[in-house]
């Protein structure tokens, strides 16, 4: 006994809810890695701001300088970035520099942290 299968090779029902189920862990692999790049591009901003910030306030402050460069920098960073290491002082040339070391978060801020330090540079003209 032979079984005849009636099947139209040109139905395409489901089609596309195959596809999308194919395709929903690039998707969602694509979105994490743009979030984390947006998350690394922030964190150089933030610490290219703190830098900044440390060196004004260090170049304006005189005698105290180390100690007011550094409260600077880390006054206007986030809660969930904290700065790692934050070099302050006079260079010869007239110039006040200021390196603040920062750690980039993972998917969420506070969470868990890169391994990889952003570093923000920046100097500011000695007032005496």
């Amino acid at each position: 006994m032979r079984i005849a299968v009636v099947t139209d090779w040109r139905d395409d029902r489901g089609q596309t809810a195959v596809e999308f189920t194919g395709m929903v862990p690039i998707i969602l692999a694509t979105l994490i890695l743009l979030w984390q790049a947006a998350l690394v591009g922030y964190t150089f901003s933030l610490a290219g701001n703190a830098a900044d910030e440390g060196a004004r306030a260090g170049a304006v402050a005189g005698l105290g300088s180390g100690p007011a460069c550094e409260a600077a920098a880390r006054k206007k960073l986030p809660d969930a970035w904290q700065a790692g290491d934050t070099e302050c002082q006079r260079k010869g040339n007239g110039l006040f520099e200021a390196r603040v070391d920062l750690k980039a978060p993972f998917l969420f801020p506070g969470f868990v942290d890169i391994p990889i330090p952003v570093d923000g540079r920046a100097s500011a003209v000695w007032e005496d």
